[in-house]
């Protein structure tokens, strides 16, 4: 069947159990899904994505979501060949574009010579520079940038740049104007830097400090044409929802919307399915990494996963027979895990249209790439030869 409307999920960093080449990026035992449930003992309740078949791709089901005998949806895993595990790395991958070169990454800080350029750029002083949890260093911090007007830089595991200040101090507008700067620095050959992400921050005090929506990624330019590339230039409508035109940087791209958060995003999702169009909608939900995964709130991201259950069964409620939902994640980032970065994971995947007769397994599939080039088959548009389409699997 060829679906008029493809609509797709990431739920950022919601993994399900570590993947083949965990040991690689020291994360074994890393399980987003696996230890949410646990953690609630059996009341995370997940009813619409458990009759999707969430955990019937899995060994041991997620606690409190069950198995189900019949699926509604196609159900199976993704594993990642990208060489990192940033949201970066899986939304190119998603998108038939895998990250082959390592990117630069900065575990003992960044070097003064860029970071003398930035300053002189900014006429602001430099203070952090190191890996840390962004509340945890805009906690420490946030008072000394409040009366000095400092720049806060700091890092983590993955190949970003992150620049914060207190949106009283330096407006927003300045903020992304000393990170596009930023990322005129970075894009190689001596530094190539997968995202620098702008984050203000409001709030009295250390114990009243939040990061607002206001938050911005400027990602690396894609190396490579995408399958949203590919789509646009064949005449079929691309939609990115949330922080998909900031990952892409906007290139491939027909509309986007900005999201304040996950319950937002599924406004605009609402929004968009209104709308009668034939192509590709793309929703990123990052609350469950910036709000939960990376502060470690296992709680947090269990309610999350919850809120967009619930949610999840209006969109299910508004598709029409010759629609697709396809939803899956980007990475892990298990909320029990230690440290404070993303987790290499293998991400769900669940693929539903009412017009399905009696969905199985889509087994594992060896590459996120499998996702673009199922969208792009259904379109009937060449694309490249990463990844395997499983639209003719769907009936």
């Amino acid at each position: 069947m060829i679906y008029k409307r493809i609509f797709g999920i990431v739920l950022d960093s919601i993994g399900t159990g570590e993947a083949h080449d965990a040991a690689d990026f020291s994360d074994l035992g890393a399980d987003t899904l696996g230890h949410i449930g646990a953690y609630f003992n059996g009341n995370l309740k997940l009813p619409n994505l458990q009759k999707l078949g969430l955990s019937n791709q899995r060994a041991t089901p997620i606690l409190g979501v069950p198995k189900v005998q019949q699926p509604l949806g196609y159900f199976g895993n993704m594993q990642e060949v990208s060489v990192g595990k940033d949201s970066m790395d899986g939304h190119w991958e998603m998108m038939q574009l895998p990250v082959k070169t390592k990117l630069s990454f900065f575990p003992n800080g960044f070097p003064a010579d860029l970071l003398a350029k930035i300053a002189e750029f900014s006429g602001r002083k430099i203070i952090g520079n190191r890996p840390e949890s962004g509340t945890k260093i805009i906690a420490e911090l946030g008072e000394q940038q409040m009366k000095t007007g400092d720049l806060i830089i700091y890092t983590s595991g993955d190949s970003v740049l992150q620049i914060a200040a207190h949106e009283d101090i330096i407006s927003v507008k300045e903020l992304y104007r000393i990170s596009e700067y930023a990322r005129s620095l970075v894009n190689g050959p001596e530094y190539t830097v997968g995202r620098i992400i702008a984050r203000p921050y409001v709030g009295a005090d250390k114990d009243h400090f939040t990061r607002t929506a206001n938050r911005h990624d400027f990602t690396l330019k894609p190396t490579g044409k995408t399958t949203l590339d590919y789509l646009q230039e064949n005449g079929v409508t691309t939609i990115g929802i949330g922080k998909i035109n900031d990952i892409f940087s906007s290139q491939g791209i027909d509309e986007g919307y900005h999201n304040e958060s996950n319950m937002d995003g599924m406004d605009h999702l609402d929004h968009v399915m209104q709308q009668d169009f034939t192509g590709f909608c793309f929703t990123n939900l990052v609350d469950f990494d910036a709000m939960y995964g990376h502060r470690r709130n296992i709680k947090g991201d269990g309610e999350a996963l919850m809120a967009f259950d619930q949610r999840l069964g209006r969109v299910l409620d508004q598709m029409h027979a010759d629609d697709l939902l396809m939803i899956t994640a980007d990475h892990g980032n298990d909320p029990s895990y230690q440290g404070t970065d993303h987790t290499r994971e293998l991400v769900p995947l669940l693929v539903y249209s009412p017009s399905m007769q009696a969905p199985t397994s889509l087994q594992t599939r060896s590459t996120f790439s499998d996702f673009g080039a199922t969208i792009a088959d259904n379109f009937q548009v060449q694309t490249n030869d990463c990844g395997t389409s499983f639209l003719n699997q769907l009936h």
